[in-house]
């Protein structure tokens, strides 16, 4: 086996392992935004008190809403 087609070997491993790791941070990326999107809903649920509406219904009642607080939240809520 000649230099070259070790080179070949080595970029071909570490394009494979920069592949894993590519893919292990996406999956942690998911698990955290899966885990927020529940304590968010958790906590929509628990202040606005909507277990009994539908998704459709949730989803009027925060449209209604959502001008009105988007435009009057504190400046350290809103996106910087």
């Amino acid at each position: 086996m000649n230099d070259i087609d070790k080179l070949d070997l080595k970029i071909k491993f570490l394009q494979d392992k920069k592949k894993a790791l590519s893919k292990s941070v996406n999956y942690e990326e998911r698990k955290k935004r899966t885990r927020r999107l529940i304590q968010t809903g958790a906590l929509a649920e628990k202040y606005f008190n909507i277990e009994h509406l539908s998704i459709e219904d949730r989803e009027n009642l925060f449209s209604t809403f959502a001008d009105y607080i988007k435009s009057h939240a504190p400046e350290k809520y809103n996106l910087k």
